[in-house]
């Protein structure tokens, strides 16, 4: 299904995108907002792969330090750069392009850089939310490369990286960043559409965009149970916010936000935890697990029913929790592995909504 973009569309789109990054992913509101300068009046199309035939599309989006990033927005130049860089070096040019995540504003950025380079968007990416690590890719989960690559920094320096596994183009990608602006475009090779669509989430932006519209209808005054239930949800708590607890962990050399969330319920007076990384990961109902990830834990401020961040959110912030069902891409095989708790640090077992 071929889904257009217009002006209209484009709050409902950032805040769908927003809820996909299950309280991380970066401020999409900036990049939004680039977003809405570069449409204005015109359109922009989601393409099914089917629409594109012998398109040749490279994955793209940001990599770094988000907080950074806010700091010196991308000037557009970066995407041409990384482009036109792994082009050369894959000896064959990029016709299309996707998203690395659809969660947070990787959602945005291959919108902001198909209208600055004239290409069209296939509606799909390769985690279908967002999460923090290039090894969480769904290539990469697949057990296909990730390389060769490009990266181009806000400066006009750019890298190739090559033959090497996800984790070595994660060091590769830490150390650039480390070294430059704090953030990079990475852009990886141009591939065959079907091939690339063939191991990644299809239509998420176009989800994006109906839980965006769902979000928008929302009424401010309905029953906590309602609101959830309108954005397709489960209610885990309405309440507030009692206690953040944030603190660093070392990982191969770069350092991590852990931390933890707690809710109380107003009517049952059940405490909700929520574990959080960059993202939120893991939420317990009186020290029970009840979601994890790959399904999706959002809190939406209880009054303007907006998504907090997980480095927004603050002890007497009235909230809902609500829980949405993660892409089922990842509830395939042992894929889960890669995604779950576990591969978090955290010990449960996956946790996931009923699959509809």
């Amino acid at each position: 299904m071929t889904v257009v973009i217009r002006e209209q569309d484009l709050e409902a789109l950032v805040v769908g995108v927003t809820l996909l990054g299950s309280g991380g992913g970066g401020d999409t509101g900036a990049f939004g907002r680039m977003l809405r300068r570069r449409l204005g009046a015109g359109e922009l199309v989601l393409r099914d792969a089917s629409d594109v035939p012998g398109a040749l599309v490279s994955p793209i989006g940001v990599v770094g330090a988000t907080s950074v990033l806010m700091e010196k927005l991308p000037s557009g130049g970066e995407f041409d750069t990384a482009v036109r860089a792994v082009s050369r070096w894959a000896g064959a040019d990029v016709t299309g392009l996707m998203s690395l995540e659809a969660g947070g504003l990787n959602g945005l950025t291959p919108l902001i850089a198909a209208l600055d380079l004239g290409l069209p968007v296939v509606d799909a990416d390769l985690m279908g939310r967002a999460m923090p690590r290039l090894d969480q890719f769904s290539w990469a989960v697949a057990g296909r490369s990730l390389t060769p690559c490009a990266l181009s920094d806000p400066s006009g320096q750019v890298i190739v990286v090559d033959n090497v596994d996800a984790g070595g183009l994660e060091r590769a990608v830490r150390s650039f960043v480390a070294h430059t602006g704090g953030w990079a475009v990475l852009a990886l090779a141009p591939t065959p559409v079907d091939a690339a669509v063939a191991d990644a989430v299809q239509g998420s932006l176009t989800r994006a965009l109906a839980l965006g519209r769902a979000h928008a209808g929302l009424e401010p005054g309905a029953t906590p149970a309602a609101l959830a239930d309108g954005l397709g949800g489960r209610l885990l708590a309405s309440g507030r916010v009692e206690e953040v607890a944030r603190h660093l962990i070392a990982d191969g050399g770069a350092a991590f936000g852990r931390g933890s969330v707690c809710v109380v319920d107003s009517s049952s007076r059940a405490v909700i935890r929520i574990e959080t990384e960059n993202e939120y990961l893991l939420a317990l109902v009186d020290g029970s697990p009840v979601v994890t990830t790959p399904d999706l834990l959002c809190v939406l401020d209880r009054r303007t029913l907006q998504p907090i961040a997980v480095d927004a959110i603050r002890t007497g912030d009235e909230v809902l929790v609500v829980a949405l069902p993660g892409p089922a891409w990842w509830r395939r095989g042992d894929r889960i592995t890669r995604v779950g708790p576990e591969a978090f640090g955290l010990a449960c077992e996956p946790q996931l909504l009923e699959a509809s």
